[in-house]
């Protein structure tokens, strides 16, 4: 970080390659738009390199700041507009073995998570895909939506709990 706060290219670039994949799968998830999630990605880093302009920003956890950063733009992205259905994976893997039933019930699967997803609160979703998309940490987590760890695990179970019963209930053919 101190490389970082001498504006040392190198040090900038090397955070930018680090994190900005993960920034910007974060943002695609929840945002469900490439050129949105993009723009999010570009404004972390730029929200980022002002801070540190500022003489402020992280002094530890980079990882968690950057991600606050996103989920700040976000959350303002989801005060000026309705969310889409959020996209879990860019495509489904092809497999020639693959016989077009079980291609077309993977992808019925994924659209029901789809809008399942997309019916849990702000909070529920974005613990979500932190912890099960991006395999971040609850402790992680907790700094990026700047909640108490046990807020997060209750947050977790929430959702998950909401999730089962949204796809129970889809099963049922009530979504």
């Amino acid at each position: 970080m101190e490389r970082a706060r001498r504006f040392e290219a190198q040090a900038l670039e090397e955070i930018f390659d680090r994190y900005s994949p993960g920034i910007y799968r974060y943002a695609f998830r929840l945002l469900g738009d490439a050129e949105m999630a993009s723009e999010c990605m570009a404004e972390t880093f730029s929200r980022f390199l002002n801070a540190l302009r500022q003489d402020s920003g992280p002094d530890d956890y980079l990882q968690a700041y950057l991600y606050r950063i996103a989920h700040n733009w976000i959350t303002d992205f989801y005060r000026r507009r309705v969310p889409p259905a959020m996209p879990l994976e860019n495509d489904i893997p092809a497999n020639p073995a693959d016989e077009p039933h079980h291609l077309v019930a993977a992808e019925l699967e994924k659209q029901q998570l789809r809008t399942a997803l997309s019916l849990l609160t702000p909070d529920q979703r974005q613990v979500i895909v932190l912890k099960y998309l991006e395999e971040c940490e609850n402790k992680t987590i907790a700094r990026v939506l700047q909640k108490p760890v046990g807020a997060i695990k209750a947050l977790q179970h929430r959702a998950i709990e909401s999730l089962r019963r949204i796809l129970l209930g889809h099963e049922d053919g009530s979504i």
